[in-house]
């Protein structure tokens, strides 16, 4: 059985590395378009977003783990006592180093089919199957809106006396959306700090983002003594659409990662879905390309049609809020109990835990959000 598998982000090289345990059977090969696995990216997640096997297999790939995080607010501070986790691209290329002479770089594939792939070379490669994981795809079939954010990690001169994570700092001026900054203690002089915004467009302006990140770090004390390096992304966060006609799109090819639209619709997460797929994939009998892909649709349907809920939320938040109170939707949310909020990372929202988020007076104008209530199922981007 022989897999090709296009793109070497995290959702490929969990799937390979799922493989290479479970399934010695399967002959794959990761093509990367850049040279180097991963490119330069942090991807986070909450500890109870996974099983505690789900933890075991991927643990290997996490680079830092802390036993809470806290949220800040204009009128609240919290510390929330759930544990946080963070893979890196630099911790995953080292897991996948054990695998390299499976692994291609700077390959750029010209052409999919199920069954094998053209190279941008003319080479032609085929295989029982092919998974597309290249990253998100824009669509006439879904609605989104964006999360973006540029980072630094820098070395403090001095400790920077931050223990946990905080995954929002709203304390920031609004702009641009909903803003806030994400920090990352990785060791006792050395943090992450992220401008992050959930804004209507994709624009970044990297410049300007490194004046305010540095700027970031003198208000809260730090003297930066070098930066280690930057990262920039732009993650989907869905309002709206039609999964099956985006899915109509992939030409019998099996996808992964945020090309199966498998992402958290209102954080962006990623890893965690991922992390869901590759043990589906793992655990088939038939890796052919026509399985496969029924396989990975259907679990793409699936996930999709669960998350409806947060659709709703991301729609009241992008549309009922106006850009500057937009952060008054996430800090009522983070008034409610650590278990509501876990369950809510997690994607498993209770009956209760949704009524207990809708209801209560409103932060947007009630006739804003009833026009929000319908799930609209065309159009690429917000207004």
């Amino acid at each position: 059985m022989r897999l090709i598998l296009v793109g070497g982000g995290l959702a490929n090289s969990l799937i390979a590395h799922r493989l290479a345990a479970d399934r010695p059977d399967v002959d794959w090969t990761i093509l990367e378009a850049g040279e180097e696995l991963g490119g330069n990216h942090t991807w986070s997640f909450h500890a109870e977003d996974l099983s505690p096997e789900q933890q075991l297999w991927m643990e290997p790939f996490v680079a830092a783990r802390w036993p809470g995080y806290a949220v800040a607010f204009p009128t609240l501070k919290r510390r929330l006592p759930l544990g946080y986790r963070s893979a890196s691209a630099e911790r995953m290329r080292a897991v996948m180093a054990a695998h390299a002479g499976r692994i291609r770089t700077g390959v750029t594939v010209s052409a999919l089919r199920p069954d094998g792939v053209t190279l941008a070379t003319g080479e032609e490669i085929r295989a029982d199957a092919v998974i597309d994981g290249r990253g998100f795809k824009p669509s006439p079939h879904l609605q989104i809106a964006f999360q973006k954010f540029y980072g630094i990690e820098v070395r403090t001169a001095a400790p920077h006396g931050q223990a946990d994570p905080i995954i929002m700092d709203a304390t920031v001026p609004q702009r641009d959306g909903f803003r806030f900054v994400y920090t990352l203690p990785f060791t006792p002089d050395s943090v992450l700090i992220e401008d992050t915004y959930y804004s209507d467009g994709q624009t970044l302006d990297r410049d300007a983002l490194l004046v305010q990140a540095l700027d970031y770090a003198r208000r809260r004390g730090w003297t930066v003594a070098d930066v280690l390096r930057d990262e920039a992304g732009v993650l989907p966060i869905a309002l709206g659409g039609d999964i099956e006609r985006y899915w109509a799109d992939s030409n019998g090819v099996p996808r992964s990662g945020l090309r199966a639209a498998l992402f958290h619709a209102t954080t962006g997460y990623s890893l965690p879905d991922a992390v869901r797929l590759a043990d589906r994939i793992a655990a088939l009998g038939d890796l052919r390309a026509a399985n496969l892909h029924r396989e990975t649709r259907a679990h793409s349907l699936q996930c999709w049609r669960d998350a409806g809920f947060y659709r709703l939320l991301d729609r009241l938040l992008f549309k009922a809020a106006e850009p500057d109170r937009r952060y008054s939707l996430i800090e009522r949310f983070y008034h409610f109990s650590p278990d509501l909020v876990s369950r809510f990372y997690a994607g498993r929202s209770t009956l209760y835990d949704k009524a207990r988020v809708l209801t209560g007076k409103p932060p947007v104008p009630i006739f804003r959000a009833l026009r929000c209530l319908r799930e609209p199922t065309t159009l690429a981007t917000a207004p």
